[in-house]
């Protein structure tokens, strides 16, 4: 009875252990098939991280990749005038229409437009007032539209700030020879007029007032038109006879060219260099044919720049029918006078 309880016992171990075995090999035959499946899920996910960090890549790509841009700055205010973007107009594949669009954009905001003044200002001469003081005027300001141009296609390369290149230019005098401006007459012309004539007498007065005790300083420019302001009822002038489109015509600030032409013909026998100047389209009987200078205000200008090399004072002496306008300087300065040849 031992013997055969033992014999079982022994049978159940030896069982036990090819079950025991049997089931480890088991085991072990699945285990190929799970490493893949875990290799499979790394590689997915790896790639899925890899796609991730691609896609981050070209978005900071396109973050780096800015269109480029070029602000034109007024260098007094800071302020952005305006936003140029080149591609979009043609720089690289049209250049010379691109410079085109610039060239115009600049005369615009150089000149003006009917919506927009200009940044270009004509000089307005210094004057003597009556008590011996200087009465200011303003500088002239250029803005040079060529170089404007050239630095917005300069920068048109990477983008960036091109401030307008404006140019301004204050009177050329020393204001300690004032006091001298008027002791040596150098150049005059005379004119006359019928002083019956009301309207047109009064409109020589007004702009011969207006010119009177104008300093020109050594390269300063003068504009009639700035000088004299608008020839209007606001401003005291009257109706009278003005020529216009080759007839003579009733208009308010008739006779003022007689004072335009009075000056070009005092100033013509000194070194000016002529910048605007225009005849009537009729013979006028106060000058000689060809002498006149007419003007119209926000029109025909007449204006010349001081290339004398002194200083100079404009005197505009008035009445009884005669217009008188001398050009004088300071005593030491007289034989310095560049002479008109």
């Amino acid at each position: 009875m031992t013997k055969r309880k033992w014999g079982i016992a022994l049978l159940l171990i030896v069982c036990f252990i090819g079950l025991a075995g049997c089931s480890g090999k088991a085991a072990g035959d699945n285990e190929p098939e799970k490493k893949p499946a875990e290799e499979k899920a790394k590689e997915e996910e790896k790639a899925q991280e890899e796609a991730i960090a691609e896609e981050q890549t070209q978005e900071d790509k396109k973050e780096e990749i800015k269109p480029v841009v070029v602000n034109v700055i007024d260098p007094d205010t800071k302020a952005v005038l305006k936003t140029f973007s080149p591609a979009e107009m043609g720089f690289g594949e049209d250049d010379e229409k691109y410079k085109a669009d610039l060239a115009k954009w600049a005369k615009e905001i150089a000149r003006g437009t009917d919506k927009m003044k200009g940044y270009d200002q004509r000089m307005t001469l210094d004057k003597i007032g009556s008590d011996g003081n200087i009465i200011k005027g303003q500088p002239e300001v250029i803005l040079e539209e060529s170089e404007l141009v050239d630095k917005i296609f300069a920068a048109s390369v990477s983008g960036g700030d091109v401030e307008l290149p404006l140019y301004v230019s204050e009177s050329g005098y020393d204001p300690a020879d004032v006091p001298y401006l008027g002791e040596v007459v150098v150049a005059s012309y005379t004119t006359n007029f019928n002083s019956g004539v009301a309207g047109r007498t009064k409109n020589i007065e007004l702009s011969a007032e207006a010119i009177n005790n104008i300093i020109l300083g050594e390269g300063d420019h003068f504009s009639f038109n700035t000088t004299v302001g608008p020839s209007d009822e606001a401003h005291g002038y009257q109706p009278a006879e003005e020529a216009l489109n080759g007839k003579l015509v009733m208009g308010i600030g008739g006779g003022i060219c007689q004072t335009s032409s009075t000056l070009y013909n005092a100033v013509d026998k000194v070194g000016v260099s002529y910048v605007e100047k225009h005849h009537h389209s009729v013979t006028v009987g106060y000058v000689p044919k060809g002498r006149d200078a007419t003007v119209s205000y926000g029109g025909k200008d007449f204006r010349f720049e001081n290339t004398t090399g002194i200083p100079l004072l404009v005197k505009a002496n008035f009445g009884n029918g005669v217009l008188t306008i001398e050009i004088r300087t300071a005593k030491k300065y007289e034989g310095m006078l560049k002479k008109a040849v």
